[in-house]
């Protein structure tokens, strides 16, 4: 089934969230939209020309097939262990990215050297439930300002193990102005979280095109 027929949810209403919403809008795709403080999600709605449908959270997870669940790291866990089986059958979107202020105005990982929030996450989801980690290989401002690009897209990395998962998230990404690029399976997420090589704030440094992208990987 193509994403058109899947029932997509964005939880979360903070930066990323809201830049998903409106690149989603933007593409013909409706979805709804939840969070922890309904007044935001319905800012967010109100200038998307009824792509959004506002719902609660537990309204998302049960309605959902695809939830993009566009929060911190901390919150995202917190989300697996309140939902746990409900979330079993689904694809869950990680577009986390496991850092903080290193107190020097840069960043560091919040995790340790060598892991990444995408297996992190996907070994805390119960059976059935597949993760594809997307999204978050741009900064916010990156993400907002390069979509649909021309001649040529920017790309957005995405990494899954499941392929039919990942292809849905593949047009997701389409959808949202973006052209897709598989990095592989989960055990390569922390090349497209920051600090990783395929990141923004990484290896890479910019948005790139698929030809770009491909030499890359």
């Amino acid at each position: 089934m193509a994403i058109s027929d899947r029932t997509v949810a964005i939880i979360g209403t903070g930066t990323i969230a809201g830049i998903l919403a409106t690149e989603f809008a933007a593409g013909g795709q409706d979805f709804l939209l939840a969070g922890r403080h309904p007044e935001a999600a319905r800012k967010i709605a109100s200038d998307l020309g009824g792509h959004a449908e506002v719902v609660s959270v537990d309204e998302a997870v049960d309605r959902a097939d695809v939830l993009v669940l566009a929060v911190w790291l901390d919150a995202f866990e917190q989300l697996i262990g309140q939902y746990g089986e409900r979330l079993a059958g689904k694809v869950i979107v990680d577009p986390t990215n496991p850092i903080e202020p290193d107190g020097q105005g840069g960043v560091r990982k919040t995790i340790g050297e060598h892991e990444s929030s995408g297996q992190i996450l996907a070994g805390l989801l119960p059976p059935g439930a597949r993760l594809v980690k997307a999204f978050g290989t741009l900064s916010a401002p990156t993400l907002s300002a390069a979509a649909r690009r021309e001649p040529e897209r920017a790309v957005l990395f995405y990494a899954a193990d499941d392929a039919a998962a990942g292809d849905l998230v593949a047009e997701l990404i389409r959808v949202s102005g973006y052209e897709p690029v598989r990095v592989g399976g989960l055990d390569q997420s922390i090349r497209i979280e920051m600090l990783g090589d395929l990141h923004e704030y990484g290896g890479l440094g910019r948005t790139v095109t698929k030809t770009e992208a491909l030499k890359a990987i």
